[in-house]
C-alpha cells in the first residue's frame, strides 16, 4: 500500500466517531463513558460500535470478560487491527478530566511512535475532537472537502491518542506517524507494570493545548484500540471503565 492511502486508512478510526449520540438535559458530575463493570462477561459490548478496516483481514477480538470479580473488556491482537468506537458530543471545558484503568500482557518489541513501521500500540485510548471550519485555512477547508466527497464524512479537527508503549518517554507528545492531525502522548511505557491495572487520570483541554496549541472544539468520539498490523505482533489488553468528569 502506497504511503499516502495508509495514512488515510489510518484517518479512517478518525473519521468514524463523528455521529453525534450524547442527548442534552441536566449535566452529571461524570459522564460514563465506558462503564465495562455494569456489562455481563460473556455478553455483547453495548454502547460500543466495531471499527474495522477493509483492507485489513485480520481483526483485534473484544470481549468482555470476569477480572478478579469485575468484567472488564478484553482486546486480543494477533497482527491484526480494529477497534471499538462511541459517539459523544461533549464541551471538554465542562467535562475536561478523563480517567480509564488498562492492563497489557506485553509491549511490542517493534514498536516506534515516531515510525510508520511502528505505529502499534498494545492499548489506547482516542479522543476525537470535532470538526471546526472557521480555524482553518482555505487550503485546508478545501482539502476536507475533498476527503468528504471521496469518504462521504468529513475528518475531525484533531484527536489525541493515549498510549502505552514501549520504549517512549512517558509525558511524551509525538505526532502520528501518518497524519498531522492526531498527537500521541505516552502515558505508560515499557515492561515494569506488564500484568498490573494501571490508572491514569488525564487533562482533555490542557493536553489538547499543549499538543496542538489552540483551545480544543467539542469532544467528537472516543475509541479503544489495540492493533499489531504494522509489527506483525501480538498483544492482549484489558480495559476497565472510562469515565469524562468535571474538574
Amino acid at each position: 500500500m502506497r504511503a499516502n492511502e495508509r495514512g488515510w486508512w489510518r484517518l479512517g478510526i478518525l473519521m468514524a466517531v463523528l455521529v453525534p449520540a450524547l442527548g442534552h438535559g441536566s449535566e452529571p458530575d461524570q459522564l460514563q463513558v465506558g462503564r465495562f463493570s455494569e456489562m455481563s462477561a460473556g455478553a455483547a459490548v453495548t454502547g460500543w460500535e466495531p471499527l474495522t478496516f477493509s483492507r485489513i483481514a485480520s481483526h483485534t477480538r473484544y470481549t468482555l470478560v470476569n477480572e478478579a470479580g469485575r468484567t472488564v473488556l478484553q482486546a486480543q491482537s494477533a497482527a491484526s487491527a480494529s477497534g471499538l468506537v462511541r459517539t459523544m458530543v461533549i464541551d471538554p471545558t465542562r467535562y475536561p478530566v478523563l480517567t480509564w484503568e488498562w492492563k497489557i500482557s506485553n509491549v511490542l518489541e517493534k514498536g516506534d511512535v515516531t515510525r510508520k513501521s511502528g505505529d502499534d500500540f498494545a492499548a489506547q485510548i482516542y479522543i476525537t475532537f470535532a470538526d471546526d471550519p472557521q480555524r482553518r485555512t482555505f487550503f485546508q477547508r478545501s482539502k476536507t472537502a475533498a476527503i468528504k466527497l471521496f469518504y462521504g464524512v468529513a475528518p475531525p479537527s484533531a484527536a489525541l491518542a493515549y498510549v502505552w508503549g514501549n520504549r517512549a518517554e512517558v509525558g511524551s507528545i509525538h505526532p502520528n506517524a501518518y497524519t498531522d492531525r492526531l498527537r500521541m502522548i505516552v502515558v505508560e511505557s515499557g515492561t515494569a507494570h506488564l500484568n498490573q491495572w494501571r490508572w491514569a487520570r488525564r487533562d482533555v483541554v490542557a493536553d489538547f493545548r499543549h499538543a496542538f496549541g489552540t483551545d480544543p472544539p467539542p469532544i467528537s468520539g472516543i475509541a479503544v484500540m489495540t492493533d499489531t498490523d504494522d509489527t506483525g505482533e501480538s498483544a492482549t489488553a484489558w480495559y476497565g471503565d472510562i469515565t469524562l468528569s468535571r474538574p
